[in-house]
């Protein structure tokens, strides 16, 4: 960090476990507080990096989140990119209905995370992994 640039660059965050969930919401909200979001958006931010982060744990047990500031014209905003090399999602389009789960969860997190961010991409390979790309724009 400098002074010109107070905010960190580029952040990956290693997600095998709880603590990796709590660390990544907590990276999250002090990058996305560090570009300018406020309030409710941090908020917003921290939730669905959790769900996202959750599902690594819980299907794919280890992946990675980069967190990186992104800038399309005079847009700025965070960029949130999940990676894991687990099972893929044989179902993309059940994945993203509400209440959906594979596992006794409520089957809110991709849904959620999708309502809760500006943009949401998810690419996935059966036998090969799943990544989630999700960004949120400064107001």
């Amino acid at each position: 960090m400098n002074r010109d640039n107070p905010c960190p660059g580029a952040r990956a965050i290693p997600i095998a476990s709880d603590l990796d969930i709590v660390e990544a919401r907590t990276a999250a909200r002090t990058v996305a507080a560090c570009m300018g979001f406020e309030g409710a958006d941090l908020v917003v931010i921290a939730t669905a990096v959790s769900e996202i982060a959750r599902n690594i744990v819980a299907y794919a047990k280890q992946g990675e989140m980069v967190l990186s500031a992104v800038q399309m014209n005079s847009r700025r905003g965070l960029q949130v990119v999940v990676r894991d090399q687990g099972p893929g999602i044989a179902d993309v389009s059940q994945a993203m209905q509400d209440g959906y789960s594979t596992s006794q969860g409520l089957g809110l997190g991709l849904p959620g995370s999708r309502r809760l961010m500006d943009e949401f991409r998810i690419e996935t390979k059966i036998g090969h992994g799943t990544t989630v790309t999700m960004r949120k724009w400064l107001p």
